[in-house]
């Protein structure tokens, strides 16, 4: 019976089950499914935001994935979890609330669906949990691929190379497929190195090395005679063709494969499906495919959005008037960048994101973007600082706790002066468990040398910017995930190093120790309440403001409010020191609970925990 090219129009994504039905269609209904995906996948992100670029560059690989292998037994993780956008679609999830509170997850979930089988939240680990699952396969005596499906910006980082290096050296077959979106990784050029590469992973070759190398090895002559062999063919091979840097680990390579050519991937797929040796596949992307904005951004500003009009591209919410606390303190940075040639910017690849773009413009020799490499950031920062410059480090918070060791063993031990900008504390909301900024202050707090604060508002932001360059070692900066008004008034307030600020003093017996921005909101509801409560500011969070806490040991009620972070920081610090001192009144600690907090909007996740303003005003009457 001829097929009906057109079937595939008929096809609703929000009605597909399972991705069975791939099987069925041609090519050219493969294509056309293909572009109803990034159609999909364009609505959903306009309307809720999410990772949008990396999503549309993979739709055709992922179908050729799904096409090749059975993920309900085979093992696929995404590297990053957010190109998962079409494999959820094809495993039978709709995108619709995708982010959003009870809806679905912007990453692979394993409680959504047995085709997640992994996830990553955080770049580079796809490839070490693959040789993790192939052993565990290997072990049991079963039967299933693995692949990792990585992107060449994570695996250039270090865990992942580590886990390359590991693969490379066992006999646990993992196959790497490597989302080259930005040409960045060396790979064979011209006809001798397809030919190679084909010959390589060719089965029939494969076979025939395999009991070559079987015979020759029963004897000790034999086995010197395949060293020679094995050395005559790859010092051939490297004269002919330059090898990749898989070559030199010794994995089987495939590619370039274009990205986009489903027919082609699935050739690509098969071949390593017959190696039985692990096997790296380039496949070429292009980042941002099928819509012109995203495809022509250079920026990174179309990686991840907040809902957007899919015809002019602009945001939805361009909340004028604001200015984000990223761009706050990247404007501070500058600001004082300007002043003093031995400041340094360092960032781990979020210069997007912390709106740094025009730093790195104007002082491109004194600003260096490191990629996905919060480790390397902390400790050649370090170094930077102990050569004789003060590196300011933007991060975000929840990718710092990547380089836990670093900053304790080489920037805090060693006293190294330096900055952190720890952008995106607190609460993040849509980009869920993966990526709370919630756990940095109490991980810094318990470690010695360390200085934590949070500002409240720009005035306290600048003042502890140039405190920060005071020689204090490592000097943490917080701030939210939030918005700040542009035209906010600025004072030029002094601010002793290790002091809070008085923002209200009550005549009654009820005080309340705040933190950050939100502390504003719930100052101008005592306000309003007309309650008679004192207000202090615990800008600095480690060490804390001994000296102010002995003079609260004259009220009844002790309100410690804290919606950035768990109790595990200033929140219990505070507690032990009251109680160490004898104080005999009420203390009533909210912060956010020490677990791993899922994805809604920041509003509902504070409600939850009855962290809002409002909800605290509760606590004062």
């Amino acid at each position: 019976m001829k097929k009906d090219v057109n079937k595939v129009k008929s096809i609703k994504v929000s009605e597909i089950k399972n991705p069975q039905f791939l099987a069925t269609l041609n090519y050219k209904e493969l294509d056309e499914l293909a572009h109803q995906i990034r159609n999909e996948i364009l609505r959903v992100t306009s309307k809720y935001g999410g990772h949008l670029s990396s999503n549309l560059g993979v739709v055709e690989a992922t179908i050729a994935l799904h096409r090749v292998f059975d993920f309900s037994k085979d093992k696929i993780i995404f590297d990053v979890g957010h190109q998962c956008y079409t494999h959820k679609i094809l495993t039978g999830r709709s995108l619709e609330g995708l982010r959003t509170k009870d809806g679905i997850s912007g990453f692979q979930k394993m409680d959504e669906s047995p085709y997640d089988h992994f996830e990553c939240g955080h770049s580079s680990t796809s490839i070490s949990a693959a040789n993790g699952f192939a052993i565990a396969r290997d072990l049991a005596h079963d039967n299933y691929e693995v692949v990792a499906f990585i992107g060449d910006g994570s695996i250039a980082s270090g865990l992942a190379f580590e886990a390359l290096n590991n693969i490379a050296h066992s006999n646990h077959k993992v196959i790497v497929v490597l989302n080259d979106n930005e040409m960045s990784i060396s790979r064979p050029v011209g006809g001798l190195g397809r030919a190679f590469a084909n010959i390589s992973v060719n089965k029939g070759y494969n076979k025939m090395k395999k009991r070559y190398v079987s015979s020759v090895s029963k004897s000790k002559f034999g086995r010197f005679i395949y060293r020679i062999t094995r050395y005559l063919k790859n010092k051939i091979k490297t004269i002919l063709v330059p090898p990749t840097i898989f070559d030199t680990l010794g994995l089987a390579f495939i590619g370039p494969i274009d990205g986009h050519n489903i027919k082609d991937m699935e050739k690509a797929f098969k071949k390593a499906k017959n190696i039985n040796r692990s096997v790296v596949i380039d496949i070429c992307t292009i980042k941002g495919k099928g819509y012109s904005f995203a495809e022509s951004d250079r920026t990174g500003y179309w990686h991840g959005v907040s809902p957007f009009d899919i015809k002019t591209g602009k945001p939805l919410d361009a909340h004028e008037g604001y200015i984000s606390w990223s761009h706050l303190m990247s404007d501070i940075t500058l600001e004082e960048m300007d002043k003093n040639d031995k400041i340094v910017l360092v960032s781990p690849a979020t210069l997007k994101g912390s709106g740094l773009e025009d730093i790195f413009e104007k002082y491109p020799d004194r600003c260096f973007d490191v990629g996905i490499s919060e480790e390397h950031a902390a400790t050649m920062s370090s170094a930077l600082s102990l050569g004789g410059y003060h590196p300011v480090i933007s991060i975000y918070s929840t990718f710092m706790q990547r380089a836990y060791d670093e900053i304790s063993h080489d920037v805090a031990r060693l006293y190294a002066n330096a900055t952190f900008l720890v952008d995106r504390s607190g609460l993040v909301g849509a980009d869920g468990d993966t990526h709370q900024g919630i756990y940095d202050e109490a991980i810094f707090s318990a470690t010695p040398n360390c200085v934590i604060t949070m500002p409240n508002n720009k005035s306290v932001a600048k003042a502890l910017f140039k405190e920060s360059l005071n020689n204090h070692g490592p000097f943490f900066i917080r701030y939210p995930r939030d918005y700040i008004a542009k035209d906010e008034v600025e004072e030029d307030i002094s601010l002793g190093f290790g002091k809070w600020l008085i923002e209200k003093e009550g005549k009654g017996k009820v005080a309340l120790i705040g933190v950050g921005p939100l502390l504003n909101k719930v100052k101008e509801l005592v306000n309003q309440e007309k309650l008679d409560v004192s207000i202090y500011n615990a800008v600095y969070l480690c060490p804390i403001d001994k000296e102010c806490l002995d003079k609260m040991m004259k009220f009844n009620k002790i309100v410690i409010y804290n919606p950035y972070s768990t109790k595990g920081g200033m929140v219990n610090n505070v507690i032990s020191y009251l109680v160490s001192t004898g104080y005999k009144g009420e203390i009533i600690s909210l912060a956010i609970p020490n677990k791993f907090v899922k994805q809604a909007t920041i509003k509902q996740q504070l409600e939850e925990f009855n962290l809002l303003p409002e909800q605290i005003i509760s606590y004062l009457k």
